[in-house]
């Protein structure tokens, strides 16, 4: 923005905009809100404004706010015909028009979008970027079978971090491994609604509901022959798969939920199915082994 020509009011705009602006968002992402005192909707917009940039602080967003009455030169530059109009700019220039996102949700899911494509130093980038390797340690060790282990890692990981969604998450299912329901479930009740609502909860959630869905079986080879005596024994079928899932046979498990929905796919309301994809979910919607069970369910389905 060239200041050759401009009037001594319009330099000190000039520089005050580089300052606050344009120098910001070398290092930062920087929302600009163009807002007036007479507009209305800039009232409205403002503090949610205020409160989203606050919450992504830690990630490399900053709020500047200009005023377009005693900055008619610099929202003239930026041809702004009505307010509130808000832009994002990173290292000096502009990335995103985020004037249509007027909901907290659609302003966050607009600055994930533009951050997961931006190179921005953030504590937010550097805290994943240390838990990464511990998270994935812990997952590893719990997917080996060692519950207890896992439960020491993610309690020593969410010293560094004890909001992160996905410690909770390893958290809770690591618990449900070891047999700790009540611990387990003690841990998601105690969430704030906020994360509880979080997608990386979900697989926890499934875990938890599987677990308690799955009751021991105290004789599960004699209840094993009684489905083999009576093959359309859906009751006594499901009651297997909970016994098996409870015992970690996921492959006899899901084998015996397949089958039940080969027979009868609306047996007592698609139990069978709802709770295939349940244990889908806990093991990972991913892991290769969900890819195999997944086809074989379509081929039944569809097949």
């Amino acid at each position: 923005m060239a200041s050759l020509g401009l009037s001594a009011g319009e330099r000190e705009a000039v520089e005050a905009f580089r300052r606050d602006v344009v120098e910001p968002s070398m290092s930062s992402l920087v929302i600009i809100d163009f807002w007036a005192e007479w507009c209305g909707p800039c009232k409205a917009l403002t503090p949610l404004l205020e409160k989203v940039c606050a919450a992504y602080a830690d990630k490399g967003v900053v709020l500047a706010k200009v005023d377009t009455d005693k900055n008619q030169f610099i929202a003239s530059q930026f041809q702004i015909k009505s307010i509130p109009t808000v832009y994002a700019m990173f290292q000096g220039q502009l990335v995103a028009d985020l004037t249509p996102a007027r909901t907290e949700s659609a302003l966050k899911t607009m600055l994930d979008q533009i951050l997961a494509k931006l190179p921005i130093p953030s504590e937010a980038a550097d805290l994943e970027a240390e838990l990464a390797p511990l998270l994935a340690m812990a997952e590893q060790v719990l997917a080996e079978g060692d519950a207890e282990q896992a439960i020491m890692i993610f309690r020593q990981v969410a010293d560094l971090a004890p909001g992160h969604p996905a410690i909770h998450s390893g958290m809770i299912r690591a618990l449900v491994a070891a047999g700790q329901l009540d611990e387990a479930d003690a841990h998601l009740a105690a969430l704030d609604p906020e994360t509880f609502a979080l997608p990386e909860l979900d697989r926890a959630k499934a875990a938890l509901t599987l677990a308690k869905d799955a009751r021991p079986v105290d004789d599960l080879s004699g209840l094993a022959a009684e489905v083999a005596a009576h093959p359309d024994d859906h009751e006594k079928r499901f009651a297997l798969a909970g016994g098996q899932m409870a015992a970690g046979d996921r492959d006899a498990a899901a084998e015996s939920l397949l089958t039940i929905i080969a027979a009868d796919r609306a047996w007592n309301e698609g139990a069978a199915r709802a709770q295939l994809l349940k244990l889908f979910e806990v093991v990972g919607l991913e892991d290769p082994w969900v890819s195999a069970q997944r086809r074989k369910l379509s081929a039944i389905l569809f097949g």
